[in-house]
């Protein structure tokens, strides 16, 4: 990992990009260490993205939860009005990411995945406290609107 470290510490310098430890607590880019590669910024981009679609396909279950997991009809069902609005804002936002994603993958640009990696990474900072509120509403509902109505469905 110090390779790594130190090839994206020089690319940091020059396109003024987040810490390495900052991205690395976020997003887990120590993983591109594994691998050889000469396109760093475009691993870090696509390590980034990976997390933002894995919530968007969760939010996209509590939004739509048809033919969902029943555990994400149970969770669901405690979202009230704003947590819905909250999650319909993020799940915009990603989306845009992810047809952004589409178009950088298609031509690549140095500069343009570094500027990314600085919007994608203001974005987090930003979106992960919605969702935390979102989950804290949800933990704290679950017991609450989850019980047994008696009624079971048998298909």
């Amino acid at each position: 990992m110090p390779r790594l470290k130190n090839e994206y510490n020089i690319l940091k310098e020059k396109y003024s990009l987040p810490e390495f430890d900052d991205l690395n607590r976020n997003f887990q880019i120590e993983k591109i260490a594994e691998y050889e590669t000469d396109f760093i910024l475009k691993e870090v981009r696509r390590y980034m993205t990976d997390k933002f679609f894995n919530y968007l396909r969760f939010i996209e279950s509590l939004i739509n939860p048809t033919n969902s997991p029943m555990f994400v009809f149970a969770i669901a069902k405690t979202l009230g009005v704003a947590e819905r609005e909250k999650l319909v804002d993020v799940y915009k936002k990603i989306t845009k990411i992810e047809i952004d994603f589409i178009d950088l993958d298609l031509y690549y640009s140095e500069e343009k995945e570094a500027e990314s990696i600085k919007d994608y990474y203001k974005f987090w900072d930003e979106v992960k406290k919605q969702i935390f509120d979102v989950i804290e509403i949800v933990k704290k509902n679950l017991d609450n609107k989850t019980e047994d109505n008696g009624k079971g469905y048998f298909g």
